[in-house]
Formats: C-alpha cells, structure tokens, sequence
C-alpha cells in the first residue's frame, strides 16, 4: 500500500511540472462483474460465532444492474485526476448461506465503491484509440441486507464497512470531440466490517472483477 501511495504522489508531482491542457471527461459503464470466494465471519446477534468461505456470485445482469461513473480532470496530456462510483454487487448462495444460519446475506443494492483516483494516459498513440491506466483509494458503502435464519435479526441498510482501492486499464475510441466510447478492466478490493441489528457483526474481503464498456462525454 505505502508503494502504491508514493506511486499516485510522484505521477502528480509529474504532472506539476508539465504545461497545462485541462479536460474534463464524464465517463458511464456497465458490464460482467463477478467476485472471488472470501472469507465471512462474525457474531451472531442473539450470541455465538459464524465463519465460512463464501462463492459470491455477482449476478451483473440482474436489477439493479452493475454499473458505475466516473469524472476526470485530466490536467495535461498525460495525467488526470479523479472520483468514481461503482454499483457493484455480491450474493452468497442459498446453500452457502443457509450452512452458517441466514436466510439473506448479499450486498445488494450496491457494494458501492467510492474513491479518489489517478490516472494516466498515452494520448495520440494510436490516432483516435488512446490506451489508459488508473488507480484509486477510497471506502466501501454498500447495502448491507442480511437475515439470520428463522425470521430473525434482519439488517438492511447503507453502512461505511471500511477502506477500497481500485485499479483500471482500458482503451478509449474517440467518436468526435466531444464523446469517446471505451472499453476496460477493473478490479476493486475492499475491507467490510458491518454491523447487524440486535448486536451482531459481519466481517469479509470482497474483490471484484469486471469487464466494462461505457461511453465518456468530454466538455
């Protein structure tokens, strides 16, 4: 993390010291995410303890979808800077769940991602298709809805669960000069610690993967 930190820090002292050519760009997209198995651990609320692996399955498709924004000031040819939200999404299996005593435990009307990013580009490489690479540092805010089993303690609500980081590369087409559409690879981490009603807690790793295609308008 601490190299990764000084990395965004030296591409901005870069960028200082380059000529100024301010842009700003607002991006949309959506596509195929999935998640990785984590692990899921915690407190019962009415006493007793809970650890599994869960297979999250990601379910991009179905409402509400998969999707994400971002905006970028890209202050010279090379660097910008940024803020992105993504909606993402992850459910734990019927079995998987109903093993370790709930009948819901999904993230589900957003495991939403928020963070700062940088970013850099190699404008005019290839005439109008302009490769990009980007990273970002931020919090998790998702929907946290979870059932113990039997019509228990039934947490549902937007909670802060912890510190996310994101890193991106794609390649952008310019249709004019004003929109571009895009198409790229994200991966999103995240630390969740949750809170659940009646005194319970819920604690996982989730990482995304995502396949995304969107449309960047420039002003």
């Amino acid at each position: 993390m601490r190299r990764f930190i000084v990395m965004i820090w030296a591409l901005a002292a870069a960028t200082l010291a380059s000529p100024a050519a301010a842009e700003f760009e607002l991006s949309f997209y959506s596509g195929w995410q999935t998640s990785p198995h984590s692990r899921v651990k915690g407190d019962y609320p009415g006493g007793g303890t809970y650890n599994a692996l869960i297979g999250w399955e990601g379910r991009s498709f179905e409402m509400p979808p998969y999707y994400g924004v971002r905006g970028t000031w890209w202050v010279n040819d090379r660097f910008g800077w940024g803020l992105e939200f993504t909606h993402a999404k992850v459910y734990a299996p019927k079995a998987e769940r109903a093993a370790i005593g709930f009948d819901r435990l999904e993230l589900s009307d957003g495991h939403n991602i928020i963070t700062a990013n940088a970013l850099y580009r190699w404008k005019d490489r290839w005439q109008k298709m302009t490769p990009y690479v980007g990273a970002g540092l931020g919090i998790a805010l998702p929907h946290v809805d979870a059932e113990t089993t039997g019509g228990g303690s039934h947490t549902f609500g937007y909670q802060l669960t912890g510190p996310a980081m994101r890193l991106l590369a794609g390649v952008s087409y310019e249709l004019n000069d004003r929109w571009a559409l895009f198409g790229e690879y994200q991966f999103t981490w995240s630390e969740n610690q949750a809170d659940l009603d009646g005194g319970g807690s819920l604690d996982t790793r989730i990482l995304t993967n995502a396949l995304n295609v969107g449309l960047t308008w420039r002003f």
